[in-house]
């Protein structure tokens, strides 16, 4: 058959022949525009460093959570600040250098006036939770910074993948499917992997910072408990006692 409709008949078979055969994403990724292909490099990095955060926080967090409670179980059963700085004398955790801190200073304050010995314990025992918070923190930034700008570093990456479309279809006078597909496919996997390090970010970012205010609430706890027990212990008399225990 010749004419116009053999020419209409072919026409579809050879576009389809065209058209690019593997855009699955490691496909996609391999055939990539170089920039494109860096800025999923540079979100695939990134989205390792999240899941390594969330592994690290996890644990030291379940630890230290462990520790602090076992430390207030302590406390609680201390008639006195020399009694805790005893039980907690081998311990290193926040809880322990609270108590520790508190005995410290009284030693270091002995036959002088109660109100400035209870003053002086407060800044160190607020200090000393300030520290805790910090470190406790440590870490977790990074996972705000990637769920804040991982989507925008996508989205660059999406743009470039399209311009890069465009300016193919400029140089094949053409707009056939088999030139623009690709770009644009390579253009919206950058943008789906950068929600995918942006997600996971975010939701593990928040979760941290609800279990770290557990936390320092429980070292609040340990605070108030070892100011308790200094109070008790000047109103008793004993701090030449508490001195010595210092020592």
């Amino acid at each position: 058959m010749s004419g116009p409709c053999a020419f209409a008949q072919s026409a579809p078979s050879v576009a389809i022949a065209d058209l690019p055969q593997d855009l699955s994403p490691w496909g996609m990724f391999v055939h990539a525009d170089a920039i494109v292909k860096t800025v999923m490099i540079g979100l695939a990095i990134a989205s390792v460093v999240t899941w390594t955060v969330w592994i690290a926080k996890t644990l030291e967090l379940r630890s230290a959570r462990a520790a602090a409670r076992e430390g207030l179980r302590a406390l609680a059963g201390c008639a006195s600040l020399a009694d805790a700085s005893r039980q907690l004398r081998d311990a290193a955790d926040p809880v322990a250098r609270l108590v520790q801190a508190a005995a410290a200073e009284v030693g270091f304050s002995a036959n002088l006036h109660g109100d400035g010995v209870k003053e002086r314990v407060a800044l160190e025992l607020e200090r000393i939770e300030l520290a805790a918070g910090r470190k406790i923190s440590r870490g977790t930034g990074v996972l705000a910074t990637i769920g804040a700008t991982a989507p925008f570093v996508g989205l660059f990456g999406t743009v470039w993948g399209i311009m890069d479309s465009f300016i193919g279809i400029s140089k094949a006078h053409t707009t056939n499917l088999a030139v623009v597909a690709p770009g644009i496919a390579e253009a919206l996997l950058a943008t789906a992997i950068g929600l995918a390090a942006a997600i996971p970010a975010v939701i593990i970012y928040n979760h941290f910072a609800r279990v770290t205010k557990t936390y320092l609430g429980l070292v609040a706890r340990a605070s108030g408990a070892a100011a308790r027990l200094l109070s008790r212990d000047l109103d008793r008399g004993q701090a030449s006692v508490l001195a010595r225990a210092a020592e």
